[in-house]
């Protein structure tokens, strides 16, 4: 399990990625339910519903869209570690450096957004 401790980024390593993944998820089930709750007691008709659905939807969206993006940034990693691509010049985990350039843009989009949070 050593490829756990390893430093992807920072001094972020793979165990506090899959960490944060797993609380991400956690913290907005939570979230949501809170939501939902405090929002039943405004929907008086369908009228009501129309309005506050699709924003309950389009906040749903967000989340699994980050969520994605922290999961493909684990798989990605995940298959670097077993492979070996812990960085050699000659090897490229099967990915193009366009796509290590825009999952380290990634990477660092997320990283900010929640220290922002």
């Amino acid at each position: 399990m050593e490829g756990l401790e390893s430093d992807i980024f920072g001094g972020k390593k793979f165990k506090d990625l899959l960490q944060e993944i797993y609380e991400n998820q956690k913290k907005k089930e939570k979230q949501i339910s809170t939501l939902i709750n405090e929002l039943k007691p405004m929907i008086e008709n369908i009228g009501d519903a129309t309005l506050i659905v699709p924003l309950l939807k389009e906040y749903l969206e967000i989340g699994v869209k980050n969520d994605e993006q922290l999961i493909k940034m684990a798989t990605i990693i995940q298959r670097c570690l077993n492979t070996g691509g812990g960085g050699n010049a000659g090897d490229n985990a099967g990915i193009s450096d366009a796509e290590k350039q825009q999952i380290l843009g990634e990477i660092k989009n997320l990283h900010d957004k929640n220290k922002s949070e």
